[in-house]
């Protein structure tokens, strides 16, 4: 993962905000995020989701797809979490996988 590259510098072997593992390959690491949340019993759900759309909206690890980042952002946002909020927030301004609404 990419959150807290001096924490994995340090020898933490996981993001302690989305649970993520450090140095894997973005494919990898997005395949992991999506077991992640297939979990009933997940804890930092919020932020795995705005992960996962960041990785969807950039293509990092996946084809670049808007409309499935727009899906993780609000399943994230409509929680409550500020940066997916925010992200989705930047969707609707561009108009990236929604319809331009500003």
């Amino acid at each position: 993962g990419s959150c807290k590259k001096s924490l994995a510098q340090r020898g933490v072997a996981n993001c302690p905000t989305c649970r993520a593992v450090f140095g894997l390959p973005d494919k990898e690491l997005v395949r992991r995020l999506h077991q992640l949340l297939a979990r009933p019993d997940v804890r930092h759900t919020l932020v795995a989701q705005t992960k996962l759309g960041s990785f969807y909206a950039n293509g990092t690890g996946v084809v670049q797809d808007h409309t499935e980042a727009v899906r993780w952002f609000r399943l994230a946002a409509d929680q409550g979490e500020a940066a997916a909020q925010c992200n989705l927030g930047i969707c609707y301004e561009k108009g990236t996988g929604v319809a331009q609404d500003f």
